[in-house]
């Protein structure tokens, strides 16, 4: 089984643009949520995946990854998909060793950065870069697949 482990921050200012080593633009969409899980389509650059993750609240959470056909993706976000579709353009920022992902969405939830890093245990201790903010790892608003409901512009 899968496991992802990771936590979720604001971001305060924009220092780590400074930082940043790498971006991609992501388009995103969600076939199907519930109690249990969501199943989301992400297109990144020439790549797409279908991505199933379980619907917990924390900072772990299964999570499984399969390849799909671009041109079939591309469907799916266009026909099949909840709108809005979470755009965002995803930054690497290397700090404290660890490659931080600064997230800054587009569309309807423009205004919204928050920066994710992964974990190795869910006890891991790690040092902070200056330029983040509130955890929000247990707040369900800043999850992808809750702001197609309730998207940043109507906070």
């Amino acid at each position: 089984m899968a496991t992802e482990i990771e936590r979720k921050f604001t971001v305060v200012g924009d220092q780590w643009r400074q930082q940043a080593r790498a971006q991609r633009e992501y388009r995103q969409g969600y076939l199907a949520t519930d109690e249990n899980a969501s199943v989301r389509i992400r297109i990144d650059g020439e790549r797409a995946n279908l991505n199933i993750k379980s619907a917990t609240l924390g900072i772990e959470r299964h999570e499984y990854e399969y390849p799909l056909p671009l041109a079939d993706a591309e469907e799916m976000l266009a026909g099949l998909c909840a709108k809005p579709i979470i755009e965002k353009t995803r930054y690497f920022v290397d700090y404290g060793g660890k490659t931080w992902e600064v997230d800054v969405f587009h569309g309807d939830n423009a205004g919204l950065v928050v920066a994710e890093v992964e974990l190795d245990n869910a006890n891991e201790v790690i040092d902070l870069p200056p330029w983040v903010g509130e955890d929000v790892s247990d707040d369900p608003r800043y999850y992808n697949v809750c702001l197609v409901k309730h998207p940043y512009k109507d906070w």
